[in-house]
């Protein structure tokens, strides 16, 4: 059962909002990140990933039968019109209280913002070596094509780069950057924003990583 609380003060029509979720332990997710398969789809073995969806009902997280990712070109140049297919998030994880806390604090923004009642949660690592820079966005600056976005931050190691940018067209200047460091959670309107996250590179011979969870409200299906 979801720890239900009211909805934060949040206009849609400024449509951004950055807070620090300090309920919530990061160090209790960071070892399911060690375990997320390459994203199939990227060249250079750069990206990790998972996707799952839920259903918020009521009080309650409900995880929704398996579907696979879809955006059109319009949204995704690299990888739009592709129909990608991508494992479920970790029972284990799922089960996790301080998981459960992150997704009920991303839904009470949709609850102001969308009648949607289904949040996608992207679980992502982005790595760098010596040798190679992360790119996070490889399709650039973009829009996702749904109603909310949320950016959780849960770790940086051993890297630079990584800032998160909001920007109100492609042309112009960002209207928000930041580097987003662990435990902070970052929600907007996407069609209010433009968004990209700069590349990341290593700062030690180890390699660095960035783990994030993207959500979306709602997902993004293929078209049937």
């Amino acid at each position: 059962m979801l720890n239900l609380s009211k909805p934060k003060e949040f206009d849609c029509l400024a449509s951004y909002i950055l807070e620090m979720v300090t309920a919530v332990k990061v160090d209790q997710l960071k070892p399911f990140f060690d375990t997320l398969p390459p994203d199939p789809y990227l060249t250079g073995n750069y990206r990790f990933r998972r996707l799952s969806h839920f259903q918020i009902a009521g009080d309650r997280l409900v995880k929704l039968p398996h579907r696979r990712l879809f955006q059109s070109k319009a949204y995704n140049p690299l990888l739009g019109d592709v129909a990608r297919e991508y494992a479920e998030l970790d029972d284990a994880l799922i089960e996790l209280e301080d998981f459960q806390k992150i997704i009920w604090e991303f839904f009470q923004f949709c609850q102001l913002c969308t009648p949607h009642k289904e949040v996608a949660v992207h679980q992502i690592r982005t790595t760098a070596t010596s040798q190679q820079v992360g790119n996070p966005a490889p399709e650039g600056i973009h829009r996702d094509g749904v109603d909310l976005v949320g950016i959780f931050s849960v770790n940086r190691m051993q890297i630079e780069g990584g800032e998160t940018h909001l920007y109100k067209d492609k042309q112009g200047s960002p209207a928000f950057t930041k580097v987003l460091n662990p435990g902070e959670l970052l929600v907007f309107r996407d069609d209010q924003y433009f968004h990209f996250t700069s590349s990341v590179s290593a700062i030690a011979p180890e390699a660095g990583e960035r783990d994030v969870f993207v959500f979306t409200c709602p997902g993004l299906f293929p078209p049937e």
